[in-house]
């Protein structure tokens, strides 16, 4: 999936996303207090950290956010149910992703003495039971990543996006559908046209 940041007229950012199926899709975030959209933090958080169900990797699998629109291609005819299931099923997931891209964001945007690993640990043991599954070199290079692109942020002209690429193999898995359950009064309409 190629995904574009751009500057919004009115502040905040504008994200265009160009999803493998063809579909293209417009989300906006209004988020001045950063020098970095909080949607490119959670892009490099999420791929960096090999994060297949955080927020991109569910848009990639088919999931739409309220502050996204479909601006061209064809949706599947099913893509609001199959959105339902991405997002329903993948919740947690989305939690910690909120949570990273949040240590991220602000450990690139606000340097400090701070052991990046420690603050992620931190904030990953408020909502998670398991135990945290990165080590010193992942964590620093996720921050590292985003100040650089932070720096080529700055710089863009007006209406000149920043291009992110986001790996196929960090598609969230998208949950089946449930199977129909036929009730006594379907059955016996099934039988009636068998035997008619």
């Amino acid at each position: 999936m190629r995904i574009e940041f751009l500057p919004a007229a009115r502040g905040g950012t504008r994200t265009v996303l160009h999803r493998a199926d063809g579909v293209v899709l417009d989300m906006t975030s209004h988020d001045r207090k950063w020098r970095t959209p909080h949607d490119l933090a959670h892009a490099v958080a999420e791929r960096e950290l090999s994060l297949p169900a955080g927020v991109f990797g569910c848009i990639a699998a088919g999931a739409l956010f309220d502050s996204m629109r479909v601006v061209s291609g064809t949706p599947r005819h099913d893509a609001a149910a199959r959105s339902e299931r991405i997002l329903k099923a993948y919740g947690h997931d989305l939690t910690l992703a909120e949570v990273l891209a949040g240590v991220v964001h602000e450990l690139a945007e606000h340097p400090t003495p701070t052991d990046p690993t420690a603050a992620a640990r931190e904030a990953w043991g408020v909502v998670a039971q398991i135990p945290f599954p990165y080590v010193d070199k992942q964590v620093e290079r996720a921050v590292d990543a985003l100040r650089d692109l932070t720096d080529e942020w700055r710089l863009l002209l007006p209406d000149q996006p920043l291009d992110f690429t986001w790996p196929e193999r960090l598609t969230a898995e998208v949950p089946a559908a449930p199977r129909h359950r036929e009730t006594r009064s379907s059955r016996r309409s099934h039988a009636h046209r068998r035997n008619a």
